[in-house]
């Protein structure tokens, strides 16, 4: 990778696991292998590539969470493929840990691809949701962009409780029930 692609990377990282604040200059630079004057030739600064990683980290969510709800199937089974998709539950939501991030929300620019990423991801939601209504899948009373809403909402609480309990069963029991709320989920066999 470049030295742009390895500032980026490791600036994601970073983020990820310590926050804005707790991602200084220095440590994305031992981290991507990178001195300083090569940071600062490809980026004015480490809010300059905090939205450039931001901006990477939320492209992806979106792609990954795209290829599912545009997959084969039924509203349900697209909307489960994306609930029961591999994460790193103890580690949290990339973008869902940002908001936590007093720094990056009190940042106007910084802010933007965090309030765009849920914007997108509910209105993706909606749209799954709206189809399987319309199709009969889930009832009439069904509110597309309320019950998207409540499923962008399971989704962070349950990163947070399976974080405070250490445990990402937790994050599938969360899984669990919304899939049961929406009657998608399957009964157990005997």
């Amino acid at each position: 990778m470049s030295a742009t692609e390895d500032l980026i990377e490791s600036t994601r990282e970073l983020l990820w696991e310590r926050g804005y604040v707790g991602t200084s200059p220095k440590a994305i630079q031992q981290r991507a292998g990178v001195g300083q004057g090569s940071m600062y030739h490809h980026f004015a600064g480490k809010s300059g590539l905090a939205l450039a990683a931001i901006e990477r980290t939320a492209a992806e969510l979106r792609a990954r969470a795209g290829a599912q709800f545009d997959a084969p199937g039924t509203a349900g089974e697209r909307i489960t493929a994306y609930l029961r998709r591999e994460r790193d539950v103890l580690r949290g939501c990339p973008i869902g840990r940002l908001t936590q991030d007093p720094d990056v929300m009190a940042d106007p620019v910084l802010r933007v691809p965090v309030e765009e990423t849920f914007a997108w991801l509910r209105s993706r939601l909606a749209g799954v949701l709206a189809e399987g209504r319309r199709t009969g899948e889930f009832g009439p009373a069904l509110d597309p962009d309320a019950t998207a809403a409540t499923v962008v909402a399971v989704l962070q609480g349950g990163y947070v409780l399976a974080r405070a309990a250490e445990d990402a069963e937790v994050f599938a029991q969360s899984v669990d029930g919304l899939l049961g709320l929406l009657g998608l989920l399957q009964a157990p066999t005997e």
